[in-house]
């Protein structure tokens, strides 16, 4: 997919990395060193380009009902922020926060991100050689923790019927944090599959074996390198709950037909038509009853005639059909204009 021209020309000699459609045409470029949105000319704005270099001190996620707010604060120079839909939340803070990552040396060249986890003050980064673990409102800053996979000797799960307590052994240390239930299982398949290509085995009963002859080998050394700074923070904190699922509900309206009288009319009015009324014999015979006139002939004997259409009549009711669906054409464009309005405000602009 071709690259907008304004952003072609941001870009230099970089390539973006990673590419976040967020609706319409706006959309986000992350390259290894910053972030580029690019917003799409529209009613409330020209088009135009925002760069968030990625030398940030700390990194934060904010939500409301429809937008995820991105705030990334870099000291002396102050903050930057700039917002996303809230559905593109995930999707953007994944190569955001690993082009910060990089951009602060925790993660080498050629290091991998391989998803990022955020569970109310809890986040969680799986790269190819590390788990990098961060606890506070912020999504990262200084306070971050990291573990390398050269000194991580074991990896158990357990789980609950609400959270799943994940248990790392690193450096003689257990790190023990915890995680929903619900997104255990890609926690434990994330975090299994690097660590166990990170050793080159096939499985995590495979490393927990290498560990064990390596721990055999040198257990005290393994014990004199434990970090100094490595903190056992018991169970950590308890996953964000889930919102509660909104329920859509649709009242239903129910017709019932009304009983109708037509049988009972029906017989009466056969009843009445087959009424036959008698005179005596030498009053003469009865005279035939009048047939119903019809509406030609009433008309004929009223001495009025029906109005025919003229020409200037259907005239006007022609020019008024055009009228009618002239101004229905400029209601839809109306619409139109109203809808895209309302999505570019949803889209933080």
């Amino acid at each position: 997919m071709s690259l907008p021209e304004l952003v072609r020309g941001e870009l230099g000699e970089e390539d973006p990395v990673a590419r976040v459609h967020l609706g319409g045409d706006d959309e986000l470029f992350v390259t290894p060193t910053r972030t580029l949105i690019y917003r799409a000319e529209g009613l409330l704005s020209d088009e135009s380009v925002e760069e968030y270099p990625h030398d940030a001190e700390r990194v934060a996620v904010s939500e409301s009902r429809r937008k995820a707010k991105f705030s990334l604060e870099y000291g002396l120079d102050g903050d930057r922020s700039f917002a996303v839909p809230r559905g593109k939340l995930d999707e953007v803070l994944h190569p955001v926060l690993a082009g910060v990552l990089s951009a602060s040396g925790i993660t080498d060249p050629g290091e991998t991100v391989e998803r990022t986890f955020r569970f109310s003050e809890l986040t969680l980064v799986v790269t190819s050689a590390r788990l990098v673990k961060h606890v506070g409102a912020a999504v990262w800053d200084g306070d971050y923790e990291e573990f390398h996979y050269d000194d991580v000797t074991d990896l158990d799960f357990e789980e609950g019927s609400v959270a799943t307590s994940i248990v790392l052994t690193a450096n003689g240390r257990h790190e023990r944090f915890k995680a929903p239930s619900d997104n255990a299982r890609e926690i434990r398949e994330r975090l299994t599959n690097a660590l166990v290509a990170h050793y080159d085995v096939g499985s995590l009963e495979a490393f927990r074996a290498l560990s064990a002859d390596a721990d055999g080998e040198d257990e005290d050394g393994a014990d004199g390198d434990a970090a100094a700074d490595n903190t056992d923070f018991g169970d950590g904190p308890d996953p964000l709950s889930a919102d509660p699922a909104e329920v859509d509900t649709d009242a239903g309206t129910r017709e019932e037909p009304l009983a109708g009288d037509a049988a009972s009319a029906g017989a009466a009015g056969t009843a009445a038509a087959a009424e036959v009324r008698t005179e005596p014999a030498d009053e003469g015979a009865a005279e035939p009853a009048p047939a119903a006139a019809t509406d030609d002939d009433a008309f004929g004997e009223s001495g009025f005639e029906p109005a025919e259409p003229t020409d200037d009549v259907a005239e006007e009711v022609a020019a008024l059909r055009e009228t009618v669906e002239r101004q229905a054409d400029q209601l839809e464009r109306q619409n139109e204009l109203v809808e895209q309005l309302i999505a570019e405000l949803r889209r933080g602009r």
